[in-house]
């Protein structure tokens, strides 16, 4: 988790021992505890011909209860979407220790478990309550971008159009806030077995918008983005970087002649775009990728389509790697997630991205920009001595003026990671005091004692979050 989501002062619940198991892979679902980690259920799934699309950059060590509580995303986002559109059932232990079933319930299941007289026709009284009352505020507070991690997703329950009202919209998301999820039942999609990627180098952001949407026409699976820090990063560090890449080490390190040169004369793009084709056959995803590459000549910018996995390996691993890279060469210097996962519209990106970096700039901060470009979502982890006494007030200021900046644009602090110990104190600027006051009633509704995950969501502040950075050794 990159925001203290699961640090807490109270019970810390770990479900990778015991509640680690897959219970039934079927024809488009599969059922599995929450401590099961992703790595191992897509292994299973793809056995099967099935793929659960919404997976993190740490699909390798996240777990699939993670994925849910943080309403996980990442690069098939763009097309599949996240976590939320993928569970269809939840179990969960609730105050009353005992577990409960959520799912998607007509109307009228709705109004039969209303008439319960139990904790959770208790929970979906108050919750359809609060929700109608309330519902041109929630429809308002949305946030206005593609994707969203932070708050309480009120506004995702009640389904006018479909007559539907569903709980496991607002579990999702909520970060182990209001019970102990025990189940989950994910619906699974059948992935294309051929990619190519078309790389896009961007002298400067002006036609960035227009650019995005016209490569959107072609519906990529991914579209990524690393900026002109992440490269000179990567170049820094090559000979590590290549070791990341499988395959004969010389040839791999002679493809990346051309880039060394770029840093060497100072022709470095200030954004690399990386679109991903995929098709069930190789041609065809070569065929796409060449039509989005002759469709966006107008731009008369340098572009390649990859002529293999390892090519395109290439690209990824710097977009993926360069700042683990950077990470594990500066000493005295630690990762500071709080500002990694900011997201406004694609559109508003020529105006955002410039006032972004000169907020960044006013500060002597090593960190890359790199993301989600196709959603205009993008991670930022600066590196910051946690001995110097100033970094706390550093770390205050900037987010504050960052989050301004984002909340200017009616975006979002998170896109992916939630909430957490770092952003839970900047819910009320981004959504105001009475979207706040309802997300305090919600979990008031599932728990009154305050007993799950404590701090996180509601009743958080910066000075209580600010005063568990720890030192370095």
């Amino acid at each position: 988790d990159m925001t203290g989501g699961p640090l807490s002062e109270s019970i810390v619940v770990s479900c990778t021992k015991h509640l680690n198991h897959i219970r039934e892979v079927g024809e488009g679902y599969v059922v599995t505890e929450p401590g099961v980690f992703y790595r191992d259920l897509e292994k299973a799934t793809l056995k099967r011909g099935y793929l659960l699309p919404c997976y993190p950059a740490s699909r390798e060590l996240c777990t699939v209860g993670g994925m849910v509580a943080n309403n996980a995303g990442g690069e098939k986002t763009l097309l599949y979407g996240k976590t939320e559109q993928y569970v269809e059932q939840v179990k969960m232990v609730l105050r009353d220790g005992e577990e409960h079933t959520f799912r998607k319930l007509t109307l009228d299941e709705l109004a039969a478990k209303e008439r319960e007289q139990s904790l959770e026709g208790e929970i979906y009284r108050n919750l359809h309550h609060l929700i109608e009352t309330h519902e041109s505020v929630l429809a308002a507070a949305r946030p206005k971008v593609s994707k969203n991690s932070s708050g309480y997703f009120l506004w995702n329950v009640l389904d006018r159009e479909q007559k539907t009202f569903d709980l496991t919209k607002l579990i999702v998301g909520s970060q182990g806030t209001f019970g102990v999820i025990t189940e989950i039942k994910f619906r699974l999609i059948r992935p294309h077995s051929h990619s190519r990627l078309l790389v896009i180098f961007l002298p400067d952001t002006n036609t960035l918008p227009e650019l995005i949407n016209h490569v959107l026409q072609f519906r990529p699976e991914s579209f990524e983005s690393y900026d002109d820090h992440t490269f000179r990063v990567a170049m820094k560090f090559l000979p590590e970087l290549v070791q990341q890449l499988k395959g004969n080490v010389i040839r791999l390190g002679l493809s990346f002649l051309p880039e060394l040169w770029a840093a060497v004369i100072g022709g470095v793009p200030k954004l690399v775009l990386l679109a991903e084709f995929t098709a069930d056959t190789d041609a065809e995803a070569y065929q796409r990728a060449r039509e989005a590459e002759k469709s966006v000549a107008d731009f008369h910018l340098k572009t390649r389509v990859t002529q293999s996995a390892a090519e395109a390996q290439k690209y990824w691993v710097v977009r993926r790697e360069s700042f683990n890279l950077l990470r594990h060469h500066v000493r005295g210097l630690r990762t500071a997630p709080f500002i990694d996962d900011l997201i406004v519209r694609p559109s508003d990106l020529p105006t955002f991205l410039p006032a972004l970096y000169s907020i960044l700039d006013q500060y002597d901060l090593t960190y890359t920009v790199a993301g989600h470009v196709g959603d205009g979502n993008f991670h930022i982890i600066p590196l910051m001595n946690f001995n110097d006494p100033h970094t706390k007030d550093v770390i205050v200021e900037l987010a504050q003026k960052v989050y301004d900046l984002v909340f200017t644009f009616h975006g979002s602090m998170s896109g992916e990671h939630n909430d957490g110990l770092i952003r839970s104190p900047f819910l009320p600027a981004m959504y105001g005091a009475e979207v706040c006051r309802l997300f305090e009633a919600t979990k008031q509704i599932f728990d009154p004692a305050g007993i799950f995950n404590p701090g996180k969501k509601v009743g958080a502040t910066t000075a209580y979050a600010m005063a568990h950075l720890v030192h370095q050794s």
